[in-house]
């Protein structure tokens, strides 16, 4: 044995190290046993069962669909009965009736003119000229019924021949129906009692000379109908799992050819191409997404080679195992056991990638079990969270029964949406809590050492910072109440403008929360905090306001010192004034006694500016806040150019120009503003009147920032 050992030792070692420096051809030969095998697996898993069918015999068992497909024989029959009931389009014609009314008009017009004339005397030249000027192409006859007819049985007549036309008309009338409405016409005179036959025929010779067809074929349109109606049709579709063919069915040549498209017919020997294709595409998308996510986040793991091929080794036999279950119950599968293993592994965020692909892979096998999704996710999910920081063996079990809740409540919430059935519903659910069970066993079975990987806990700090339980914000409540309302509220505005330019929403609302806790030193100094209209900067001169009004960014730094606040919120109450200049009392200074020697400098904050989004948007959503709420009645449009004007100061100041905020940002940080400041305002106090324009947009004394 020991020489046998010595024998493979050195060959062993060379290949060691020659495959060592070749990382990039393992990556290849791992890749395409992966694609290999995982498509092998799922090709095998997905085959159709074949039958041995033949066209006038029986269907020698229940045939049922092994996928989605459309039945187009059956759609075809549809589309042609739906065409059927298709009607033809016709346009109709209004000029066509007007025309018809003009020609009645000017020939009993012309009668009724021949008949006044008094200077023709004989019938038979009155008859001359009337036929010269007849227009409806009357015979002899019926112009002298026209002309010898009583005058009030021709006004009369001329009556009914007009609404007889307009009946006919109004209804409209098709070219091939015009012969039929004729006869219709003449069989409804024929049949009236106030004329004698002559006027009759004279009616009905006049209408049958007017009227036409004002309807006409619509070749385009009536093509389009039909193209709409067949694509109305809806396509007649086989499920997935519909029944075929009954046992002893016989089977014709629709059923034929549909067995045949679906390749369950044996000695057809037709490869489902698209079915590998499928599949094909399905594992390339899942492979590629793998290694992007560990190239880009886990590059380190192209190091190691042992680990790329361990990961592929639990995704293979979880694959197996689950194959190999699924005949007792699709919920028993440990999906959430490989998630488990490679949050400890390898890294919690990996792992939730990978719980992601093999439900994917093994949910086309289960055939998209809409359950068996949602109960793998949320399971292996829940699995990955319950394993970081995990120090001890006996918490794998804890978080085997986790999973088990979570896969129980997944369960019985889709099972009871989806169907009645509380019996079957709730004995999937017990499958889903033995299967959290198994995937703790499996993962303690299977894992011999384990530690600690990977911890993310800066958003639990921010929530437990804006708790107003907290020493410094209660303080702050208590002693500037004012002040804090002022927070709260430019805290929600720069929530909602961090969320909609993509910043850090939290962040910007905790920091917004903290970012004036320096007035809690002298609230009274601060306008909204003065509960009388006295005002103590009303007996200071304009350098000393001025120094007490930038003092509190420093009195802040020494409370979120004091406080130990994180660099993250004090860099707020540092930075969200920049280095603006005190307009107010720098104005009111340069209008004193000395103004020719003020120095702007001494009446700027001290800075620094904003370095982050979220520092800008406080500065922003602060300097709103206090201009909005002194004005009365804001409406819309005043708020939006009050907003304009401030966030266009705060640019021409230089105030924005240490962060990456761009100009689309600052337009979309308006609307957010605009939105929410019209649900929170409602009667505010104006600013006072100023004498100097460039103050016009400024805070006075004492505002709040």
């Amino acid at each position: 044995m020991g020489k046998f050992k010595k024998l493979i030792d050195k060959p062993a070692k060379k290949l060691s190290t020659y495959m060592a420096g070749k990382k990039k051809l393992q990556h290849i030969l791992l890749a395409i046993v992966f694609f290999v095998t995982v498509f092998s697996f799922l090709a095998v898993s997905l085959k159709p069962e074949q039958f041995d069918v033949v066209i006038g015999q029986k269907a020698p068992a229940d045939i049922y669909s092994p996928k989605d497909i459309e039945d187009r024989w059956e759609t075809e029959r549809n589309k042609d009965l739906a065409l059927e009931s298709v009607e033809l389009v016709y346009n109709f014609d209004t000029s066509v009736h007007v025309q018809v009314k003009r020609d009645i008009t000017n020939f009993f017009d012309l009668v009724y003119e021949i008949r006044q004339d008094e200077e023709i005397e004989s019938l038979e030249e009155k008859q001359a000229i009337l036929e010269e000027g007849n227009t409806l192409n009357l015979n002899n006859e019926k112009l002298y019924t026209a002309l010898e007819a009583p005058k009030e049985k021709l006004e009369l007549l001329e009556t009914y021949i007009y609404e007889i036309a307009a009946q006919s008309m109004n209804a409209g009338l098709k070219v091939e129906d015009l012969q039929k409405e004729k006869q219709s016409i003449k069989e409804s005179i024929l049949n009236f009692d106030d004329f004698d036959d002559s006027l009759k025929e004279l009616a009905v010779a006049s209408i049958h000379a007017s009227i036409r067809p004002n309807m006409f074929f619509d070749i385009e349109a009536t093509e389009k109908h039909r193209q709409e109606t067949i694509r109305s049709v809806e396509r007649v579709m086989i499920r997935k799992g519909d029944l075929l063919l009954k046992e002893g069915d016989i089977v014709n040549y629709d059923d034929m050819e549909l067995l045949r498209e679906l390749g369950v017919v044996t000695e057809d020997g037709r490869v489902d191409i698209m079915l590998y294709l499928g599949i094909a595409a399905i594992v390339l998308v899942v492979e590629i997404l793998l290694i992007a996510y560990i190239y880009v986040f886990n590059k380190d793991i192209f190091q190691q080679t042992d680990k790329l091929f361990m990961i592929y080794i639990i995704m293979m036999a979880i694959l197996i195992m689950s194959k190999a279950i699924a005949g007792i119950s699709i919920y028993l599968m440990p999906v959430a056991a490989s998630a488990m293993l490679l949050s400890i592994l390898i890294e919690p965020r990996l792992a939730l990638l990978i719980n992601l692909c093999l439900t994917i892979l093994i949910s086309i096998i289960t055939g998209q079990d809409i359950i068996f999704i949602v109960m793998s996710i949320m399971g292996g999910t829940v699995g990955v969270f319950s394993m970081v920081n995990t120090q001890q063996r006996t918490n794998i079990f804890v978080s085997g029964f986790v999973v088990s809740l979570v896969n129980i409540a997944a369960i019985i919430g889709i099972g009871f949406i989806n169907s009645n059935e509380a019996i079957k519903v709730l004995t999937y659910g017990f499958y889903g809590v033995i299967n959290g069970v198994f995937c703790a066993i499996l993962t303690v079975g299977t894992l011999p050492l384990w530690e600690y990987m990977f911890n993310i806990i800066t958003p639990l700090k921010l929530v437990e910072l804006f708790n107003p339980n907290q020493p410094l914000l209660k303080k702050l409540l208590i002693e500037a109440p004012g002040t804090y309302h002022h927070s709260i509220i430019v805290g929600n505005l720069s929530e909602s403008a961090a969320d909609a330019v993509g910043a850090n929403p939290l962040l910007a609302r905790v920091g917004a929360f903290y970012h004036d806790i320096g007035k809690i030193k002298r609230p009274y100094f601060f306008k909204e905090n003065q509960l009388s209209a006295e005002n103590p900067h009303d007996k200071l001169n304009p350098s000393l306001s001025s120094l007490i009004i930038t003092g509190h960014v420093k009195d802040g730094m020494e409370l979120a010192k004091k406080y130990k606040l994180p660099s993250e919120i004090s860099d707020f109450i540092e930075q969200h004034h920049g280095n603006t200049l005190v307009a107010y009392f720098y104005h009111k200074a340069k209008t004193g006694e000395h103004g020719d020697s003020v120095d702007e400098q001494s009446f700027r904050y001290n800075g620094p500016k904003p370095k982050t989004k979220e520092i800008a948007i406080v500065m922003l959503a602060d300097s709103v806040e206090a201009a909005v709420r002194s004005m009365s009645s804001p409406s819309k449009d005043k708020i939006e150019k009050l907003i304009d004007k401030i966030i266009e100061d705060k640019l021409a100041d230089g105030q924005l120009d240490q962060c990456d905020i761009t100009l689309k940002e600052l337009n979309i940080i308006k609307k957010t503003f605009v939105k929410i400041i019209l649900g929170i305002f409602h009667e505010r106090i104006e600013y006072p009147e100023q004498a100097i324009k460039e103050l016009k947009g400024r805070k006075p004394y004492g505002a709040s920032n």
